[in-house]
């Protein structure tokens, strides 16, 4: 089935800048970006050409060598006779551009060329490379340049990220009109109760993307047979082949330590304190051991840290404690399809037990992750804990997930004391309706797709230079 994908309007607007760069889609395993690639080049090119490099490894003999164009495109020509290079006409699609680095490298002599517009996707670009920085620094001297090394073509090629279907890419895939999305914009705007039937049919929908996820395969799964049992074997296959990453790609000594860190979500999150403990990996566990491979998992866009801030305010960034974290999965369907067993039936019945405040802060972390925001929350020593903080209409804004109904003591706690926190306005996300009350919003959990996060505007009015000249030149008495 084809899903309609919010990156399609990226690369529209790439296409659309005049001498635009090389392309280089990142994400992780399994988001669609070959997909993407591939349909989009279908349709706004007269000639593609598609080279996967995992699975057409004699490919990258082409980019070996002189880096020249030329000597590029005759040699992936005698390879493939079918291939038509024609300047302007002609889409080079690079897929797992990861495996092979000297094509990356070629992606600065590709922009200089200007003949071919080139779009590049890669899953585990963040972790190419990963363990060389110490093994150069251990030969005190010049490195020679090995083949498969990584020469990045800064300012030679434009990245963007994709991400795994959020939850309005969901309601599209089910047929859900831009008239339902913009009743829920609507009532959202001016904060009244959403319609009791598109209410209803959300929060079942709602349900239905926690037990999926946003890994199209999964979700194409659920529309064309509507079958868990087929989800659930989708999900499988794709936890192999992101074990199987943690393989090929990592070091030795590490790929212990790897899976460790990413079999341990589960349990980190089941925690009362969800801080992420490096004790809860395996027994007698510390830092030292298991950062950098929680570091690779991170880098491999399988997980996201969010991370502990000392007050409530902005900027964000500024005020996070790098070494007090929690961890979520990037995707919801990774932590349902981690916890196994019946979780997605008892996702659909409601029947979650002590595990639902978890599964419900990493759908909102999901949500937060597919906006492109970092992730941040508050926790003191006295217990208090903020589940979120957003930056939101300029401010800094709390941010708590129930659920179903229930009280947020924390907010509570920091709506009496308004000058320590400095705080002005809360959001409520659980199993209920729109309304308000003083300064909390309470919202359905299905609406934080909602949340608009884009950067305030900001437009400078011009300083008038020759006024402010003049003014100086007749303070020192000075002539033009």
């Amino acid at each position: 089935m084809v899903l309609r994908r919010r990156i399609t309007d990226t690369l529209r607007q790439w296409k659309a800048k005049p001498n635009h760069l090389p392309l280089v889609i990142m994400g992780i395993r399994q988001c669609g970006k070959t997909y993407i690639a591939q349909q989009f080049a279908r349709e706004n090119y007269k000639h593609v050409v598609y080279i996967n490099f995992f699975k057409e490894e004699e490919r990258k003999t082409a980019f070996y060598g002189s880096k020249d164009v030329d000597t590029i495109v005759m040699l992936l020509s005698a390879q493939m006779r079918t291939a038509k290079f024609v300047p302007g006409e002609t889409c080079i699609i690079l897929d797992e551009i990861q495996d092979c680095p000297e094509a990356r490298t070629s992606l600065k002599f590709f922009k200089e060329d200007g003949r071919y517009d080139i779009i590049a996707t890669g899953s585990l670009l963040g972790v190419q490379g990963y363990g060389q920085e110490k093994k150069k620094r251990r030969k005190r001297g010049a490195v020679k340049q090995e083949r498969g090394s990584i020469s990045i073509p800064v300012g030679y090629e434009e990245i963007v990220e994709m991400y795994p279907l959020d939850f309005e890419e969901f309601l599209w895939a089910n047929n859900m009109s831009e008239e339902i999305i913009e009743v829920l914009r609507k009532c959202l705007a001016e904060e009244t109760p959403v319609p009791e039937g598109i209410h209803v049919a959300m929060k079942t929908l709602l349900y239905r993307y926690v037990a999926v996820g946003g890994l199209p395969a999964a979700v194409n799964a659920l529309l064309e047979t509507g079958n868990m049992n087929e989800v659930k074997t989708v999900w499988q296959s794709i936890l192999k082949e992101y074990h199987s990453d943690m393989v090929k790609y990592a070091e030795d000594k590490d790929k212990a330590h790897i899976r460790a860190c990413f079999n341990a979500i589960p349990k980190q999150l089941a925690k009362e304190n969800k801080k992420y403990q490096w004790s809860k990996v395996e027994e007698g566990g510390r830092g030292v051991f298991y950062k950098d491979s929680l570091q690779w998992l991170e880098d491999a866009d399988i997980i996201r840290r969010c991370y502990n801030s000392n007050i409530t305010g902005l900027p964000l960034e500024g005020n996070a404690m790098d070494n007090v974290f929690k961890v979520y999965t990037a995707d919801i369907g990774i932590l349902v399809a981690m916890l196994g067993g019946a979780t997605r039936a008892d996702i659909l019945q409601g029947n979650l037990g002590g595990f639902k405040g978890a599964i419900f802060e990493n759908l909102m972390a999901d949500t937060l992750i597919k906006k492109g925001q970092s992730l941040y929350y508050l926790q003191k020593d006295s217990g208090m804990e903020l589940d979120f903080l957003i930056r939101y209409k300029g401010e800094c804004v709390p941010v708590e997930v129930k659920a179903r109904t229930a009280q947020a003591k924390s907010i509570s706690t920091v709506r009496k004391h308004p000058e320590k926190y400095g705080v002005k306005h809360f959001i409520k996300f659980g199993d209920y309706n729109i309304g308000r009350d003083g300064d909390l919003l309470t919202l359905p959990t299905y609406m934080q797709f909602l949340l608009d996060l884009e950067p305030e505007e900001i437009v400078l009015e011009p300083i008038d230079a020759d006024s402010i000249n003049s003014l100086a030149r007749d303070i020192l008495g000075k002539d033009d």
